[in-house]
């Protein structure tokens, strides 16, 4: 049975025909680039000290380097070189903010992978849940690790195409363990490269019954229009924010013949 991953929705979300261009056309779009080759690079070392596990004094740098080897275009060495030392101020931060946020825990996974039935239709839910621990009140947590610049404000930690990626993985979760939803909370960890201080901030993101059911029908809205093949194209992400790759291109005709 195919499967929809959270990145998948994102990338709907974003624009339906994007979404056509890169999943079904299978026309790259994002390859990656420094900044997804330093979040592989200290997401590693965070699963590592999850774990307790012992790590080279040079694990970071070694990952790092070898994830910018691995990347298609050209590399901005003087940004790479920064990110080795930004790195060195996360990594002693990482056992500090887990034991203040969490106190006593038990980690009972990481990298969980889910790939679950989703209700009324024909496709599985796919995604990797980063860490899940348990705490002594009886409550499991559920929690994504995220690089960032110097961090996030109170909109984008609102965002709710930022916090429905734990909406999701919180539900298809309790349906994979047959836990009630009551018991399992939600959490991002920040992993701040350029802050003076505080370079690892966790913070709680509720994931109630309302949210869950708001996730959920953008989730069935993208399915449904994805097998009608009804792929709109979004005017609002061709140029907003990070805008889009393929934006008066080839691969999007709108876009070369939109006036400007």
């Amino acid at each position: 049975m195919s499967h929809i991953s959270y990145s998948e929705l994102k990338d709907w979300s974003f624009c339906p025909f994007y979404h056509k261009l890169t999943r079904i056309d299978k026309i790259d779009g994002f390859t990656g680039n420094e900044y997804t080759a330093f979040g592989s690079a200290i997401h590693s070392v965070c699963e590592k000290k999850l774990l307790q596990e012992e790590i080279e004094e040079d694990f970071f740098v070694k990952e790092l380097k070898k994830n910018i080897a691995e990347l298609e275009d050209d590399v901005d060495n003087k940004l790479v070189h920064q990110m080795m030392k930004q790195g060195g101020n996360i990594i002693p931060e990482i056992d500090d903010a887990l034991s203040e946020y969490f106190e006593e825990f038990e980690v009972l996974a990481v990298e969980m992978p889910l790939y679950e039935p989703i209700e009324g239709e024909d496709k599985l839910f796919k995604g990797y849940i980063d860490a899940v621990v348990a705490t002594p009140d009886g409550k499991v947590h559920i929690f994504d690790w995220k690089t960032c610049s110097w961090g996030w404000d109170s909109r984008k930690k609102s965002d709710k195409m930022v916090t429905y990626q734990l909406t999701l993985y919180k539900h298809f979760f309790c349906q994979k363990m047959d836990v009630d939803p009551k018991d399992v909370e939600t959490h991002f960890a920040l992993l701040k490269r350029t802050a003076k201080k505080n370079n690892v901030e966790f913070f709680r993101v509720t994931s109630g019954p309302k949210k869950t059911e708001n996730a959920l029908k953008l989730l069935n809205t993208a399915l449904y229009n994805i097998k009608n093949q009804r792929y709109i194209k979004n005017r609002l992400s061709c140029t907003g924010g990070y805008g889009c790759k393929f934006y008066k291109t080839e691969h999007c005709p709108w876009g070369i013949n939109e006036k400007t």
